[in-house]
């Protein structure tokens, strides 16, 4: 196994970190749209309750 490994190159992991990087913040960005958005909180003094929140007090 010591033999058969192969490395990637200093560019290789460079591009691969960059693609990590980019992947996780866009993945974080829209978790935080979802919760923002259908998000609802349990304060009834909040300004944003998400869009379930808004239907709900509707009714």
């Amino acid at each position: 196994m010591v033999h058969n490994v192969t490395w990637p190159t200093w560019k290789e992991l460079q591009a691969n970190t960059i693609i990590v990087v980019i992947s996780s913040v866009m993945i974080a960005l829209i978790i935080f749209a979802m919760d923002f958005a259908f998000g609802i909180t349990g304060d009834a003094k909040s300004f944003w309750k998400g869009a379930l929140g808004f239907i709900y007090g509707m009714f």
